[in-house]
């Protein structure tokens, strides 16, 4: 017996110890000076474009429609003028109702999923019920429905309803309404996440050390203590990782809220379209317009990047 226990001891620390000299291995690989320069070769190729588009925002529309911008700097020639004319511009909406318009689509969007999203995930990692793992392959693989496809079906049970066997689910949504509008976008927005902040915040939730939940338990806590206690706080890497993902990527959509919220209620992004013009004779306005847009995303990933990478990693080891 003793002999066997000794084996099993000595071939989990041979196994602890390989694990160990393979993640040594990796670390200085990556911190190799090749990996290094490679990463700022990549850094570098990626940042020109974005570089050129913020030199073009300043300079003079005729330099732009006659010129790359890199011949800025042999006939440096620059001005304010495209994004006074962009911030001037009047279409539909203002900028500044534009800007309030994403805020309003893209906040609620943000928090709604991430809310239903997070219950789910403590329900598929620390609730046993029949179905569990069906349920959630289930849902994991709703991810593989194009966007595109739900367009139409939304549109139609938003405008008349949703009705199975003769009972109404849904009732439908008036369209006249300010409010509803919006509601159509949170709705849309928050489907269509909801299947991968599932599934990255059940790994994270799922990572969580059992002694800890059965500790809860132990101290007679129920579900909702045990959720807003210690999933909670502890989850708040992978809800901050996703957050950035899901207020990124409502902010920079131009599809969903050109379908269910047009007009007046439109994002930064419809007003981004109309500020070439008609024929785009005035295409040389979106250079200033996309970095006036990319100021708020910016302003919610510097205040969250902390988070960002542990937020990634969350769930992605365990033991």
């Amino acid at each position: 017996m003793s002999t066997s226990t000794s084996t099993i001891a000595g071939t989990r620390a041979g196994a602890a110890s390989a694990n160990r000299g393979a993640l040594r291995r990796t670390k200085l690989r990556l911190s190799s000076p090749w990996a290094t320069v490679g990463a700022i070769v990549i850094a570098v190729i990626w940042t020109i474009p974005s570089f050129g588009l913020l030199v073009t925002s300043f300079r003079p529309p005729a330099d732009i429609t006659t010129s790359g911008w890199w011949t800025a700097f042999t006939n440096p020639q620059f001005t304010l003028d495209n994004y006074i004319n962009t911030l001037n511009f009047n279409d539909t909406i203002t900028v500044g109702q534009s800007f309030v318009n994403s805020l309003v689509i893209t906040i609620p969007a943000t928090v709604f999923p991430i809310t239903l999203a997070l219950m789910a995930a403590y329900a598929f990692a620390w609730i046993d019920f029949r179905g569990k793992d069906w349920l959630f392959i289930a849902v994991f693989a709703m991810q593989v429905v194009p966007l595109q496809m739900a367009l139409v079906p939304l549109l139609s049970m938003y405008s008349n309803g949703l009705t199975v066997f003769g009972i109404q689910i849904f009732p439908g949504l008036n369209l006249n309404s300010l409010t509803s509008t919006y509601a159509e976008v949170w709705i849309s927005h928050t489907i269509f996440a909801l299947p991968l902040a599932v599934f990255i915040l059940h790994n994270s939730v799922s990572a969580i050390p059992r002694d800890v939940i059965e500790a809860a338990k132990v101290d007679g806590a129920g579900h909702g203590q045990t959720f807003f206690r210690i999933v909670l706080p502890l989850s708040m890497p992978a809800i901050a990782s996703f957050a950035i993902f899901q207020f990124l990527w409502v902010w920079n959509d131009l599809l969903v809220a050109t379908v269910f919220a047009p007009g007046a209620n439109a994002p930064i992004t419809k007003l981004l379209t109309d500020l070439s013009g008609t024929y785009g004779q005035q295409w040389y306005l979106l250079s200033a317009g996309t970095f006036l847009a990319i100021i708020v995303p910016l302003i919610v990933f510097f205040a969250l990047q902390r988070f960002f990478v542990r937020g990634l990693l969350a769930g992605a080891t365990k033991g």
